[in-house]
């Protein structure tokens, strides 16, 4: 690996410090790699005001104009890895989460681990795990309103409304029940450690291929949170919606919902790439950034 996407946290204030450490890493290469190419840093263009040599910037969604990326190095916590993911579906690079966050659940490695962390990508000593993401689908009236991928989780919710929202939940045209509760949140094996385990959702294997459904706050205490199968076509409708719900993509507000509108729910055709560089297990991870057990 010798070419690298620079995606970072547009709020991290000390941008110098990695400016200067690609720097560094780029001018340590250099007498490392025996007259091969040297190491070359892209920031998509989207991003070009936060960046300044050695990162050049590209425009992603030209495919004639774009340097084969070998990996993309991500620079904050989890938000700035979901925020991420649509660098590497169009990439089709592997992401390399360097935790400047506070849990940094899906970071792989830390800014005093980085030159290490490259060397072992140049080095090839590493492994790629794929991550599932999920395809949600908000209809309206029969008619598709907009499509969105989730690396974590889409979330129904009821936003502003005071009283609870009415949805009722089917898995492939079965009914399964209906639910009165502040929202639903539906979630890959990746997001099952996020939101969904905060409303009482298991912790899935992120190898897996399924899917999380977890009420929020349901009225009833007979609802509990539920896991399908991967090739389940979940649907939830909202009904007797008096005030706008929102529906949540990855942590972001993406839609308003009205009533009767129809949110469909699969697992997607494409899938994330996740660099694996050290022997950290995730019951490992979990057992030291979650405190499992503990």
């Amino acid at each position: 690996m010798r070419n690298f996407a620079i995606y970072i946290n547009p709020a991290f204030a000390d941008k110098k410090n990695i400016f200067n450490l690609l720097i560094r890493l780029r001018e340590e290469d250099k007498g490392l790699s025996r007259g091969k190419a040297e190491l070359c840093f892209f920031g998509d263009i989207l991003q070009q005001e936060f960046f300044k040599d050695p990162v050049q910037t590209v425009d992603f969604d030209d495919h004639s104009n774009v340097p084969p990326i070998d990996c993309i190095l991500v620079f904050g916590g989890d938000g700035t890895i979901l925020r991420a993911k649509e660098l590497a579906l169009k990439t089709g690079a592997p992401i390399l989460g360097i935790n400047l966050g506070y849990l940094g659940f899906l970071s792989e490695s830390t800014l005093p681990e980085i030159s290490a962390s490259i060397r072992d990508l140049v080095n090839r000593k590493y492994k790629i795990l794929s991550r599932m993401l999920i395809l949600c689908t908000l209809k309206r009236d029969k008619q598709q309103i907009l499509q969105y991928e989730a690396l974590n989780d889409a979330v129904v919710y009821k936003g502003e409304n005071p009283g609870l929202i009415s949805v009722r939940i089917s898995a492939s045209g079965s009914y399964v029940f209906d639910a009165r509760c502040d929202g639903i949140v539906v979630s890959t094996p990746t997001g099952s450690t996020a939101y969904s385990l905060a409303a009482g959702g298991p912790i899935l294997a992120p190898q897996m291929k399924a899917m999380v459904l977890s009420p929020l706050n349901p009225h009833l205490l007979t609802i509990r949170p539920m896991v399908f199968p991967a090739e389940e076509k979940l649907m939830l409708k909202i009904h007797s919606l008096s005030q706008q719900a929102w529906l949540q993509i990855d942590g972001s507000n993406v839609c308003p919902i009205q009533d009767q509108d129809e949110i469909q729910i699969t697992a997607s055709s494409r899938e994330v790439k996740f660099i694996k560089l050290s022997k950290r297990t995730f019951y490992r991870i979990l057992r030291n950034k979650m405190h499992l057990g503990k």
